[in-house]
Parts: structure tokens; sequence; C-alpha cells
């Protein structure tokens, strides 16, 4: 049953929990500021600061997800078909959430 869902609906649900929990109104200023805030500050060898954001944090872990993703959906079973049926609507949602709600109009969301 785990198997058929696709594993990039965490980011998404984690994306959705933190624009409609913790950010008040669903405004896409909100979603920006919160999204460029710097969490992590990182001192760097050569003299700069490497400053890790929450959309940054959004993209890896998404990214990460996706390999997985990608070795999971190598098969040719029934699972795997339903896989891609269900990870094109999810596709479709993200889509729809990107076009009409400001909140959702950021980069670490289309990335």
């Amino acid at each position: 049953m785990f198997a058929t869902l696709p594993l990039l609906a965490l980011p998404v649900i984690g994306y959705n929990l933190l624009v409609f929990l913790l950010l008040p109104g669903n405004r896409r200023a909100s979603a920006d500021a919160r999204m460029l805030e710097p969490l992590l500050r990182v001192p760097m060898a050569s003299g700069g600061l490497w400053s890790v954001t929450l959309g940054d944090l959004v993209v890896l872990v998404s990214l990460l997800i996706l390999f997985v993703e990608l070795l999971k959906s190598t098969g040719s079973r029934h699972i795997a078909i339903i896989n891609h049926s269900l990870s094109m609507l999810l596709f479709i949602g993200c889509l729809v959430e990107f076009l009409l709600f400001r909140a959702f109009a950021t980069t670490a969301f289309f990335s």
C-alpha cells in the first residue's frame, strides 16, 4: 500500500503545513520572508559566511527524496505504474497551488 504513494508528497505536505499553520493569513510576503530567513550560518575556510535558509532545506530534502523516488521507480511492476499515476496527480496539485495561492508562489516551492 505505502509503496504506491509518491514520496515527494512528504515535502509538499511539509510545505503546506508550514504555510497554512505557521504563516499568518496565507500571504506571499510572509512566505517569502520565512523561506529567505537564515536558519544557520556556517563560517567557511575562505572567510565567507554560508547562510542556510528554510527554503534551502526544503529544496535539499526534496532532492534527497527525489533520489529515493527515482530508485524506487525503476521497477516495472503494477505498483510502479500506480506510483507514477499518483506522482502525476501530485504534480497537478502542486501546479494548482503554485498558480492559485500567493503563499506557494515562492522559489522554494517551485524548486
